[in-house]
């Protein structure tokens, strides 16, 4: 068995350099998918661009404002930035091409939310906060890109009428969260998260799984 751990141990030794491929893949998904939201609304170029950044990078941003983690991440790594915008307005051009990636964009979107749980999850451990707090860091850098994208395209945010998806990111970073307590190394506990959140969010949108919906039209007299 420690053989085993081992082994998983100097498999996963480098998860930090896999998590920053698999983040710089999932803002280059999430700014597709902004500048796709802002397509359908007729926005001009610029009105693209916002909407890439806000999606792509406004969870890392509120999570920051919200743990005190200044500076700000992107502002420190300007790449991110210009990796963003360019995905926006590459958009604008292959748009009539991206129907046929579908399961593709399924797929980054679903990695993203991973990666972005994982690492804001970790952020909120290393800044020394209650494990609540951990938790909704997770969710905030995983979801809230998502949520303002939908917002500022006047609509209500996926997050909250889809499959599990905000669910999907709680479980990830409560995982996270009890693998740390358990004192699993860090590279096993990543691999098990991913994962794990990647099989769950991928089982959720084949066979359709979501919360109970609540629905209520009756009128106040």
């Amino acid at each position: 068995m420690s053989t085993l751990l081992d082994f998983l141990h100097s498999v996963f030794s480098t998860q930090l350099n896999v998590i920053l491929v698999i983040y710089l893949i999932a803002i280059t998904a999430e700014a597709m998918s902004g500048a796709l939201a802002a397509g359908r609304r007729n926005m001009d170029i610029f009105g693209v661009v916002v909407i890439a950044f806000v999606t792509a990078l406004g969870g890392g941003t509120i999570r920051d404002m919200v743990l005190g983690n200044y500076p700000i991440g992107w502002t420190q790594h300007p790449a991110y930035v210009y990796l963003v915008v360019s995905a926006g307005l590459l958009t604008t051009i292959i748009a009539r091409y991206m129907q046929r990636m579908k399961h593709l964009f399924l797929l980054m979107d679903a990695m993203g939310l991973i990666a972005f749980s994982l690492i804001g999850s970790d952020v909120a451990i290393k800044l020394g906060y209650d494990p609540l707090v951990v938790v909704m860091a997770g969710m905030i850098t995983g979801i809230s890109g998502g949520i303002l994208r939908d917002v500022l395209c006047n609509q209500v945010p996926v997050v909250f009428r889809r499959e599990l998806y905000a669910s999907v990111s709680m479980i990830v970073c409560l995982l996270y969260l009890g693998l740390q307590w358990l004192q699993v190394p860090l590279g096993i506990s990543t691999a098990l998260c991913f994962a794990g959140g990647l099989a769950l969010r991928l089982a959720a949108i084949r066979f359709g799984w979501r919360l109970p919906v609540f629905s209520y039209q009756q009128r106040w007299e």
